[in-house]
């Protein structure tokens, strides 16, 4: 099957090309990447700015990903009347101003304001993102989910060693927030709008909907499961790493953010390498070495005796744990290309869940100074995306067709 139609015009007067509308949306995946490793890398600092107490700090988090929860369906809401793009923007637009409101709250309940709007914006941004990302991927006709998550990744880093900067400058938060905003913000003023080719985007822009039914949702029910442990091992790294090295570790600020780094790097190289190792080696092994690898690294962080080290293992969880998301959400897309956002969007609820699990366990037990238990416990959950590995399918047009007609 072939998706590249000679065409020059697209709807509404957007030019017709699968290579920009890709461009656009890795550029919106960055500005996500920026925007979550700016707040969580900074929870050491805000916590110290306005003397947070540790259990605030683990509610707080608990709260960006509830929001997040329900930022999903405006997310979704926002995509069926003004489509994915637009709302990329002006969830990005948001996220930026969140982070610039976070950085100069005075007070706690400005702090946790700035918080909840954070995770709304990040909320319909996933939905945004991974629902533009699923029609790109059927334009190609092969797997390209995890060059979008690399853009992420890289932006994670580049956010991550922005806060390092910040610190070792001796900024307050508030300077170094406001220049991660408006780094977001460069960001989304150069997403441009391209349309894809009339036979990939007309999938998802039908207005009415048929129901998903009960046979897809128990096809979901894998898929499902991967996400929810890959964004337990997430939340636990991304949201208490830093503050693990400060506290259990003894790094400084300038060094706390440098395990979030790190994992993003490695998050990086995981995901550029994705779709060739998907087109290679087949998801099913994939799934089931990276497992393995994130079960090993997550072992090495809670028994790290340095920083260093700690360091280095988490770059070792983002390597492992970098192929999960985009292969579940990329082959939960294909199982109803038609609505693909509303699949996405009740996928990610099990995203949320894992952050809320993760977030909460990890921080209640960091507040009891059991910070190396919340990050050998999640080294058990690989069994079960070792059972999951086999319901992954292989990407092809033909496999796309039989999943739409069995489940239409």
């Amino acid at each position: 099957m072939s998706f590249n139609v000679p065409t020059r015009a697209g709807v509404a007067g957007h030019p017709v090309s699968k290579t920009g509308a890709r461009r656009g949306a890795t550029l919106a995946f960055a500005a996500q990447g920026v925007a979550v490793a700016a707040v969580y890398t900074t929870v050491p600092a805000v916590t110290e700015h306005l003397k947070l107490a540790p259990l605030l700090t683990t509610a707080l988090m608990v709260a960006v990903a509830l929001m997040a929860g329900g930022g999903s369906f405006l997310g979704l809401a926002a995509i069926r009347r003004a489509g994915p793009v637009a709302t990329m923007r002006g969830a990005v637009m948001t996220a930026a101003a969140a982070l610039v409101l976070i950085g100069w709250a005075p007070d706690e309940v400005s702090v946790i304001c700035a918080y909840i709007v954070f995770g709304l914006a990040v909320g319909a941004l996933d939905v945004g993102v991974n629902t533009r990302a699923a029609a790109i991927e059927r334009a190609y006709g092969r797997s390209v989910f995890g060059s979008f998550y690399t853009g992420w990744s890289v932006g994670g880093v580049v956010a991550a060693l922005l806060t390092a900067g910040a610190a070792r400058l001796e900024w307050p938060v508030a300077a170094g927030l406001s220049v991660q905003a408006g780094l977001v913000v460069l960001l989304a003023v150069c997403i441009r709008t391209h349309a894809l080719p009339s036979s990939t985007a007309g999938a998802s822009a039908t207005v009415a909907q048929p129901p998903l039914g009960r046979r897809l949702w128990i096809r979901l029910i894998p898929f499902g499961l991967v996400l929810l442990v890959v964004y337990v091992v997430d939340s636990t790294v991304s949201a208490w790493s830093a503050v693990y090295l400060r506290q259990n570790l003894a790094a400084s600020l300038t060094v706390a953010p440098l395990a979030y780094a790190a994992y993003q790097a490695g998050t990086v190289v995981g995901r550029a390498a994705t779709d060739r190792l998907v087109q290679r080696l087949g998801a099913v092994a994939v799934v089931r070495t990276a497992a393995l690898l994130v079960a090993g690294a997550l072992t090495g962080m809670a028994a790290a005796p340095s920083w260093p080290l700690a360091v280095l293992a988490a770059g070792g969880v983002g390597l492992g744990a970098s192929v999960l998301a985009p292969l579940c959400l990329a082959s939960a897309a294909r199982l109803r290309p038609a609505a693909s956002e509303a699949v996405l969007a009740r996928l990610n609820l099990f995203n949320y869940v894992g952050v809320i699990t993760g977030g909460a366990v990890s921080g209640l037990l960091g507040s009891t100074g059991q910070f190396r238990l919340a990050y050998a416990a999640p080294a058990a959950l690989a069994v079960l995306l070792l059972a999951a590995a086999r319901h992954f399918p292989e990407l092809s047009a033909s496999a796309t067709q039989s999943a739409t007609l069995e489940l239409g």
